[in-house]
């Protein structure tokens, strides 16, 4: 019996050390891409910001987790969450993306969360993801979801953009590489929630080219007014640092026409204040997919964007966050079928580029799924897989 024991205990002495050994590499791999917490007169102002209370960031409504339903999910994973066979997107006609829009307001979606909005004259992009994995680790380190496709145009062909947007700091919206390739390829400046900017800085970018805002913040590039609004999210890229970067969507005005663009958020009441105070928009560029009944607050889900759009007082919707990683536990086409069941019952008007395409929402025509280009998959409707967001006042239910 001693003898087992001392072989028991030997083997997890090897287990343990094995995996420090292994945390250890992942952690060195990681490092640069973990990024760099703020300090100096950067801390100095996300500690003045309302939002930020006893050491981090806090959400007006609390994130609620069933951590009993996550356990079960994670234990049946769906076999469709990725597209089988691979998607293959359809050719990027550079010249169009080159020239200026008829209609002043142009959006190509190159998926999940990042978009080229070309408006009034001036170019935006939002959430820029152009690497293979969603990971801090090197491409050498083949980890993390991988893309179902590659981007749909390379940085270096894109027009000159002159404003790049980003939401939080996760990993699948804040990319080390792309942001790094954006800074050398493009003039561009780098409007983030506070806090966000030290990672940037990290990594090499000049902070004459850092603009961080707090919520309801605003400032001008080329012409564009940029507004930092509220969200219900979190933050952070390595365990001991959640919640200290802001998060948050953007209002993007320009003199003829508005764009709301939400980043990564649960449904909350300031939905309706953003709509009243920067609103009306032409469109409402709104995350819908990657959401699970055992985290409902932490991203919209499809029905709640649905809302979202009537409430922040948009003309159309894009769905986005979806169609590029498998990030949750449902059918990998299932937002955007939610999405426009749940519009037609709202009479919202709903637009579904393809990966790389290009609309025009003033002036499109092709709306409500009839540009439908996803396969037809059985998936789940709103009644057989509810989203029940918590902290919901009555009269936004």
């Amino acid at each position: 019996m001693r003898r087992v024991l001392r072989l028991v205990a030997r083997a997890l002495g090897w287990t343990v050390a094995l995996l420090l050994v292994i945390t250890a590499v992942l952690v060195t791999l990681g490092w640069t891409g973990f990024g760099h917490a703020a300090s100096g007169a950067r801390r100095d102002r996300m500690q003045d910001s309302p939002e930020w209370q006893q050491d981090h960031f806090v959400d007006p409504q609390p994130i609620i987790n069933d951590n009993g339903r996550i356990v079960r999910d994670l234990l049946h994973s769906h076999p469709l969450t990725s597209p089988d066979p691979p998607l293959v997107t359809p050719p990027v006609d550079l010249a169009r993306l080159a020239a200026l829009p008829t209609s002043g307001l142009r959006v190509t979606w190159f998926g999940h969360s990042s978009t080229l909005v070309d408006i009034d004259g001036a170019h935006v992009l939002t959430d820029p993801m152009w690497s293979e994995r969603v990971s801090p680790f090197p491409p050498s380190a083949p980890l993390g979801p991988r893309r179902f496709y590659p981007p749909p145009v390379a940085i270096a062909d894109l027009p000159p953009i002159d404003a790049v947007v980003i939401s939080h700091d996760h990993f699948d919206h804040l990319d080390q590489t792309t942001v790094q390739a954006l800074a050398h390829e493009t003039e561009a400046v780098f409007v983030v929630p506070l806090g966000i900017g030290a990672h940037l800085a990290y990594w090499g970018i000049a902070e004459s080219r850092i603009v961080e805002l707090d919520w309801w913040q605003s400032t001008t590039v080329h012409g564009l007014t940029l507004t930092c609004t509220p969200a219900r999210h979190a933050s952070g890229r390595f365990l001991a640092d959640r919640d200290h970067t802001l998060w948050g969507g953007f209002s993007i005005a320009g003199p003829a026409h508005r764009i709301y663009y939400s980043g990564d958020s649960g449904f909350f009441p300031d939905l309706r204040d953003i709509g009243t105070r920067l609103g009306p928009f032409d469109l409402a560029m709104i995350e819908t997919g990657q959401y699970d009944q055992g985290w409902p607050d932490w991203h919209m889900g499809p029905e709640r964007a649905v809302q979202a759009s009537q409430l922040v007082r948009a003309r159309r919707l894009l769905p986005v966050h979806w169609a590029l990683f498998a990030l949750a536990n449902h059918v990998w086409t299932e937002p955007v079928e939610r999405v426009l069941a749940a519009a037609k019952v709202r009479g919202v008007s709903v637009l579904t580029p393809a990966p790389g395409e290009s609309v025009e929402p003033t002036t499109e025509t092709r709306l409500d799924g009839a540009d439908r280009w996803w396969p037809a998959l059985p998936w789940l409707q709103a009644e057989q897989r509810p989203l029940v967001t918590s902290g919901i006042p009555a009269d936004l239910e």
